[in-house]
């Protein structure tokens, strides 16, 4: 956490120049006499206007509006049988954390209670570099194809030609990719909006792995549990608070901090052996499925308190950058191609943003020392000072290897091929199961009546109709009840390949390579 004894707020600190200097008006400006023009000596002067013109900092394309804070997470139970993490290698130890839950699609100045995704990210400040976890706040997403990414967020943006929002881009693009109807209809229940971000569960979706010191694995997802219970708006409530207060969201999980109401998560983990996934009926890489908790029941690990407010939002809060590519020893990434394509992402639009040193910055910097040769740039705060910027056997560094750097992991054998995933039944029956055993009658009258106060803005028919038959293909009553609210004729469901022509999940494992 950013250090908060170099700049006192509530003393009578001299006022300067940002060079140090003091200055006895900031209001005066230099001139010659009275009505005389300014003078471009005038350093105080020309350094306040030259620092506003340049204080805004580009904004993140997705999860642009965001809350924040400081606190700590505690492991609870030992889990050192499957990772090897220093983390986790003792009940009771504690690292400091960073959160920012954030809408997605909206600009920095949108509302808290969009209906829209959430982001979940976490700093974690351990003793072998900070592990950052990048969640959202359903276990699901609505791509797998990684290249789909650009488009997808491009359609939840803004027109290229009106600059509005628009509900045939949006519904444009799920109705040509049904495999995004499972989180379709999580955020268009009443899960979709969260009341507050503090009162939300957070999960990583993606499949990563845990590996112990043996170099024994497990695929693993993370689970974070609000203990205070997940609570949620209607869409009424939701777009009234739009309007009345766009900050709600920022401005509850303040208060509740400054309150001393700290928000707290239970956190949890699902493993999947191997051989498990190789027999699970869905793909492990695959974003838009969840793993069974009746099959891979959640191991409790850990506990998240939120204690502490930002002294300043800026530094702490809006130049926090995360990516699932920050991991430590003990947990390693798995092939899902979403996670593998976030990994260059995310640091690459970190660099864009704050420069190349991005992870100097105090909020950033992990709480061990960095040794390496990197080098220069903009706001190299830590240069290093005199070691030499290459391997150098006149002052070398030391090097550790991980526990498990020689065990086996996959073999992918295989030649170079574009893929792009198919539709198949399986991709329904997870939506169905959400529709027909999850939801009751009052949520799914809540569904039906979200969706369609949104699709109803569609102009094209033949939009609105692609969209329904992806809703029929869950439920047929669900698109019948949909097409009645928009006054659209029903239609039937989309015709997709069965569920025995998906591609099965193979890890290869101990695949003998012949070269």
């Amino acid at each position: 956490m950013p250090s908060k004894q170099v700049f006192e707020t509530k003393d009578e600190a001299l006022y300067t120049t940002s060079n140090g200097a003091p200055v006895k008006e900031p209001y005066a400006a230099e001139k010659i006499g009275f009505n005389g023009p300014l003078l471009l000596q005038d350093f105080h002067h020309i350094d306040l206007l030259a620092h506003f013109d340049r204080e805004r900092i580009p904004e993140r394309v997705v999860h642009a509006k965001a809350a924040g804070a400081h606190g700590y997470f505690e492991v609870t139970h030992d889990i050192s049988d499957i990772t090897c993490a220093a983390l986790f290698n003792k009940v009771g130890n504690k690292a400091r954390v960073t959160a920012r839950f954030s809408t997605v699609g909206g600009e920095s100045g949108s509302a808290d209670t969009a209906r829209d995704p959430r982001g979940f990210a976490l700093k974690i400040r351990t003793e072998e570099g900070n592990l950052d976890w990048v969640f959202n706040n359903t276990p699901v997403f609505f791509i797998r194809d990684p290249a789909k990414f650009p488009h997808f967020i491009h359609t939840q943006k803004r027109d290229p030609q009106t600059h509005l929002k628009d509900a045939d881009m949006f519904w444009d693009y799920l109705s040509q990719n049904p495999e995004s109807i499972h989180q379709v209809m999580i955020l268009f229940s009443d899960r979709g909006t969260p009341d507050g971000y503090h009162q939300m569960n957070g999960y990583s979706g993606h499949t990563f792995k845990f590996v112990n010191d043996k170099g024994d694995w497990w695929y693993t997802q993370i689970h974070f549990i609000a203990d205070k219970g997940f609570k949620s708006l209607d869409n009424e409530t939701a777009g009234r608070l739009a309007g009345e207060n766009p900050d709600y969201g920022i401005q509850a999980m303040f208060e509740a901090i400054d309150s001393g109401n700290f928000p707290s998560w239970t956190v949890y983990v699902q493993t999947m052996t191997p051989a498990q996934a190789e027999k699970f009926r869905y793909s492990v890489l695959d974003l838009t499925k969840v793993w069974p908790h009746s099959e891979f029941p959640l191991r409790p690990i850990g506990k998240m308190v939120l204690d502490e407010n930002p002294a300043n939002y800026f530094a702490e809060i809006e130049q926090a950058a995360f990516s699932p590519s920050h991991i430590v020893p003990g947990i390693e990434p798995s092939a899902d191609p979403v996670l593998q394509s976030r990994f260059f992402s995310y640091p690459d639009t970190h660099r864009h943003r704050l420069g190349p040193n991005y992870q100097q910055l105090p909020v950033n910097a992990p709480i061990v020392p960095v040794a390496n040769f990197q080098r220069d740039g903009y706001m190299a705060f830590n240069n290093q000072g005199a070691r030499p910027n290459y391997q150098s056997s006149i002052s070398p560094l030391k090097y550790k290897a991980k526990p498990y750097s020689t065990a086996q992991h996959e073999t992918w054998v295989g030649n170079s091929i574009a893929f792009l995933s198919e539709i198949t039944e399986l991709d329904f029956e997870q939506p169905r199961a959400l529709w027909q055993k999850v939801l009751d009658d009052t949520q799914k009258a809540h569904l039906v009546h979200n969706v369609a106060v949104h699709l109803v803005n569609a102009k094209s028919a033949e939009v609105k109709a692609r969209q329904l038959s992806v809703f029929a293909a869950v439920d047929q009553d669900l698109s019948d009840r949909i097409a009645k609210a928009i006054g659209a004729p029903t239609v039937k469901p989309l015709k997709v390949k069965p569920a025995s022509e998906a591609i099965p999940f193979k890890t290869n494992i101990g695949l003998a390579q012949k070269f």
